[in-house]
């Protein structure tokens, strides 16, 4: 990551969640605005710049903090001895912080109250499990990526997420700090409140499970194995 002290890091993650949000929530509200009632267009306008403000973020503040932005990541990277348990630690108080004042910053471009609480239903185990293919879909494309090649990540993640916007009940939340945040926002992009500890169990349940795949599947075979392997497909 460089020679960025821990300060850097923190505000690069907080920064970097607050955008994200801020475009999250704010193109969420200016879709069902410009709609007229529809919401595939209203979904539309909200995959579209959350998928290509990730895309801007992780190039941006990738090479400060990682990019992380999401508490779910920042575990995957702790468990596979990437960070330490303190920097885990940090880098979620900071998403979930900045995930705060991004909702806020929308808020105020609109002109609506700073903080609200959202009564957007999302429940029930298709939703769950759709936040759980979300986020197992999204830590291993970024797994997979930096195996095979580190420089598209933030295009990589930036697609994923644009298109499980749509493949998902759950328009792919994918990250606890997100959805913490939404639940602040009664707008198009809310979730109630009572509905935020399960897709965070779905989430981290997911994130999990994408590591262990990712450890089995990007794990390259001994030299001798691979020669095996070759020697047979050839045969």
């Amino acid at each position: 990551m460089g020679p960025y002290t821990l300060g850097q890091r923190l505000g690069a993650e907080c920064l970097g969640t607050a955008v994200l949000l801020a475009t999250v929530i704010g193109s969420g509200i200016m879709g069902a605005k410009l709609s007229a009632g529809n919401d595939a267009l209203a979904l539309l306008g909200n995959t579209l710049p959350t998928g290509a403000i990730l895309v801007v973020l992780i190039t941006v503040f990738g090479p400060v903090s990682g990019a992380h932005f999401n508490p779910a990541v920042s575990c995957v990277f702790c468990l596979r001895g990437g960070i330490s348990v303190g920097l885990a630690f940090l880098y979620i108080l900071a998403q979930v912080f900045g995930g705060l004042v991004g909702v806020a910053a929308a808020h105020a471009m609109f002109d609506l109250p700073l903080m609200q609480l959202a009564t957007k239903v999302r429940t029930g185990t298709g939703q769950w499990f759709a936040e759980g293919v979300a986020t197992f879909g999204l830590l291993l494309t970024i797994l997979g990526t930096l195996q095979a090649r580190r420089k598209a990540v933030a295009v990589n993640v930036g697609l994923y997420i644009t298109a499980a916007y749509w493949f998902t009940a759950s328009t792919s939340f994918a990250n606890p700090a997100v959805t913490i945040a939404r639940a602040f926002s009664d707008t198009f992009a809310g979730i109630r409140l009572a509905d935020v500890a399960p897709f965070i169990a779905a989430q981290l349940a997911g994130a999990v499970l994408a590591m262990l795949v990712a450890a089995w599947l990007f794990h390259p075979a001994s030299g001798r194995q691979t020669n095996t392997l070759l020697a047979r497909t050839k045969a």
